[in-house]
Parts: structure tokens; C-alpha cells; sequence
């Protein structure tokens, strides 16, 4: 999940919907696996220069210092994963969110074919990032050539790159479908959201609707003005039953969460020239 509004604590985000993404880590709806206890991570925008990471291989819902840490930390943008290894090691660093600077980024689904292409893949990013990998997953490998195509400059088109250059690589190596992927990633100020699948058939994703219009539609939902104006939530599965309050974001999507303005446009990978 990802949060972008005015400060929150993120107790309130992490813990206290019906279906928070901590009772998701047991009971998923929507994901590819119903429990996810292979370890999490929140990372969140502060006093700090760069975003804060907080990470563990325990199981979420088991974790008493996320609990502790979670009643304390205020913030205006957090991302929030709960991870179900799909073949790589249960090991901190291969927990989401992963951090480069001022970037923190979320992947859901997978590079299919990753195994055979990793060398090709990582051999692509660049040298002066290369040596600040830290784990062994996919996800890592396609936020840094994310990061490598001008994810600071341009996300839109960086991760389009990135994915068409992961799909010329998979289908070079016999892969039909290289590409799963829900991406969530921010520099701290906008949050940028990406939904696609080489097949079109992508994992879930949701995002809130204005909360000026959802007090409108539920005025006795007290924390609904509780929340400030520029709130809003991108997540895997609605964080509780609420109607009006989730929309789909469509398949082969990308959108940006901003304050004053929001954008949902056409998601399509950039090949390599």
C-alpha cells in the first residue's frame, strides 16, 4: 500500500482498517498467495534527507516493533509491502520498499524467466549504481534500471523503458510473458503508480477516491474527516468494504499522485532502439 496526503500516523494506516495490510499478510482476497510471511517493510519521509526504511524477515502480523514504531511516526508518504517470496532468499534486503537516495519503490508480481536473464538484466545498469544493490530480487533489479533509464527525470518514461527493455531481454531468452508488475514509487513529493502485464493480465490495484466526495457519499464514516483533503491511498486490496471508495486502475495504466492534481494515463513499454 501507499499513502500520499497530509501526516498520518502510520498506526492508522498500517493497522487500523478492517483490512489492513497487516490482516492481508494473513488473509489476502486479490493476491497470488492468501498469507505473506516472508518478512515486510515500511518506508516513510521525515526530518531526514532521504526516506526512512524499517524492515524485517519476520511476519508482519508477528512483529511487535512494527507495532511500536508504527504508534510513533508521522508521516505525509509512506509505502507499506508484506512479501511472499517467489524463489529468492528470505533476507532483509530483499524486503520492499527498496531506497536509492530520495526514491523508494514497490514492485508486485515477478520477471518471469528471471533466473536465465539476471546476468543480462543487471549487466544493463548502470556502473556508478551497480555497487548499491543489495539483494537478489527481480523487484530490486527493475527499480535500478528504472533508475538507469532516468527514473528522476522522467518516471513515466524510465519505467516504460526498463519494462520494454525486460521484455526485448525475456523473449530473447524463449519467455513469453517477461513482465508482471504493480509498481509504486516516490521521491517524497509525487507517488507515481504503474499496473501492467506483458499478458494484460495484471496483479490488482486500487486507488482512493477524492475525500471530499466520499464524505459526501458516507458523512457518518468518522474517519473520513479525520483525513485531510489531499489523501489518498494506492493499495493491492480495498482496505475495508466502502462503496465509492476504490477504483480500479486500469490495465496498462500509469498514474501520478500529487498534491492539487492527479493523472491516469495509457501504459505501453518503450523497446530498445
Amino acid at each position: 500500500m501507499a499513502y500520499s496526503g497530509e501526516p498520518i500516523l502510520a498506526e492508522d494506516l498500517l493497522f487500523r482498517p478492517a483490512h489492513s495490510l497487516i490482516d492481508q499478510s494473513l488473509h489476502s482476497r486479490l493476491g497470488a498467495t492468501t498469507t505473506n510471511g516472508d518478512g515486510f517493510g515500511v518506508g516513510w519521509y521525515g526530518e531526514g534527507a532521504e526516506p526512512a526504511v524499517f524492515k524485517s524477515t519476520e511476519p508482519a502480523w508477528n512483529d511487535r516493533n512494527l507495532r511500536e514504531v508504527a504508534g510513533q511516526v508521522r508521516t505525509p508518504m509512506l509505502l507499506a509491502h508484506v512479501r511472499a517470496s517467489t524463489g529468492t532468499p528470505v533476507q532483509r534486503s530483499n524486503c520492499h520498499p527498496f531506497r536509492h537516495g530520495r526514491w523508494l519503490w514497490m514492485h508486485n508480481g515477478a520477471i518471469r524467466g528471471f533466473h536465465e536473464t539476471r546476468r543480462e538484466l543487471l549487466m544493463a545498469v548502470d556502473p556508478a549504481l551497480f555497487a548499491d544493490i543489495e539483494g537478489s530480487t527481480d523487484s530490486e533489479a527493475l527499480f535500478f534500471l528504472a533508475l538507469t533509464f532516468g527514473l528522476a527525470d522522467d518516471p513515466f518514461g524510465a519505467v516504460a523503458r526498463a519494462v520494454g527493455f525486460v521484455e526485448d531481454v525475456g523473449r530473447a531468452h524463449g519467455v513469453g510473458d517477461p513482465v508482471q508488475m504493480t509498481v509504486a514509487t516516490t521521491d517524497g513529493d509525487s507517488l507515481w503508480i504503474f499496473r501492467y502485464s506483458s499478458e494484460r493480465q495484471s496483479r490488482s490495484l486500487f486507488f482512493s477516491t477524492e475525500i471530499a466526495t466520499l464524505r459526501a457519499l458516507h458523512p457518518e464514516v468518522e474517519i473520513l474527516h479525520a483525513l485531510g483533503g489531499e489523501a489518498r491511498f494506492v493499495v493491492s486490496e480495498p482496505l475495508r468494504d466502502l462503496e465509492g471508495a476504490w477504483n480500479e486502475v486500469p490495465e496498462s495504466s500509469a498514474g501520478v499522485v500529487r498534491p492539487g492534481k492527479d493523472e491516469i494515463r495509457p501504459f505501453e513499454p518503450i523497446r530498445p532502439a
